[in-house]
């Protein structure tokens, strides 16, 4: 990771890359029996899951393995992000039986590990933190033994409504940074790079028993500084477990990739990550929030 500026595959340092997949980053394609079963689970249970609304590369692998991302509090986000594929715009009413029907598919699934995140929900007071709990609480107590990890939002900063989760008591409490501090303006015009921070520490601060996780995605124009001073920061947020993955264009409207970062690169990273003090870094071309999750968990709780 020599020198601190990226160094796309184009003509111009400062120009997307090509469209063209580098062959490190050809995923699965969906398909086989435990797939269609999964399909069929969520169209079935009225239920949503990120792995289809964001066009995650990793569908195949993960359904196929029978594992999912539950997306709950709709399927349309009150946010913009440059780099998310999810429906934006104004969301309908809060499902209050939601948390029902999860839990009904999580036992249906006999899952051992559930991952739970959602869209933005800047229209309700709380953020929609009272339904994250009461997934949590239900699947708590229809699957004992299910750790439960949830990919939350910031919630505007609302710290009671992260307490409400809190003490639910997920396993994991996982909120992602997505990306440098420089490229918020671009690339989360509704975030803030310090309440994304100050929200994983504060959840330390509720919890200490609670892991806490924070993923950022790579190639949208950072430098290998930036890349670092980001690191730093969540070292210094306490965070347990970091993702870092591939930032992939979801269509022309979104951001472009401005450099495909190689499986050498993603190992550098990952070492300098555990250098500084982190727990678990899990770094690859394919690394999504929720990838190999139940993997981490077990390696900081044997």
């Amino acid at each position: 990771m020599a020198g601190s500026q990226p160094a796309p595959v184009s003509a111009s340092p400062n120009a997307p890359v090509e469209r063209r997949l580098p062959e490190w980053l050809k995923a699965k394609l969906p398909g086989g029996e435990n797939y269609v079963r999964l399909r069929n689970l969520m169209r079935g249970m009225n239920l949503h899951t990120i792995c289809e609304e964001a066009h995650c590369p990793n569908l195949g692998e993960c359904w196929d393995a029978g594992t999912a991302t539950f997306l709950i509090l709709g399927d349309i986000c009150t946010r913009s992000c440059a780099f998310c594929a999810v429906q934006k715009g104004k969301p309908g009413a809060i499902d209050k039986l939601e948390p029902l029907r999860l839990s009904n598919a999580v036992k249906a699934l006999n899952l051992k590990h559930c991952v739970i995140t959602s869209v933005n929900r800047d229209d309700a007071p709380d953020g929609g933190s009272e339904i994250f709990a009461e997934c949590i609480r239900q699947i708590h107590a229809k699957v004992p033994g299910c750790a439960v990890e949830v990919l939350i939002p910031d919630f505007m900063g609302n710290w009671d409504a992260l307490k409400v989760v809190m003490d639910a008591r997920p396993e994991v409490l996982n909120h992602n940074t997505e990306t440098v501090q420089r490229l918020y303006r671009r690339i989360r015009p509704k975030a803030v790079y310090e309440r994304s921070l100050e929200l994983l520490l504060k959840a330390k601060q509720i919890d200490r028993t609670i892991l806490t996780k924070t993923g950022i995605m790579v190639g949208l124009g950072e430098t290998t500084d930036e890349i670092r001073e980001t690191m730093a920061d969540i070292h210094d947020s306490e965070v347990d477990i970091l993702t870092i993955g591939q930032y992939l264009r979801p269509s022309e409207k979104h951001a472009p990739v401005m450099k495909f970062y190689t499986p050498q690169e993603f190992r550098e990273l990952a070492e300098e990550g555990t250098k500084m003090g982190i727990r678990h870094v899990e770094s690859g071309p394919l690394v999504r929030s929720s990838y190999h999750a139940n993997k981490q968990v077990e390696k900081l709780t044997i």
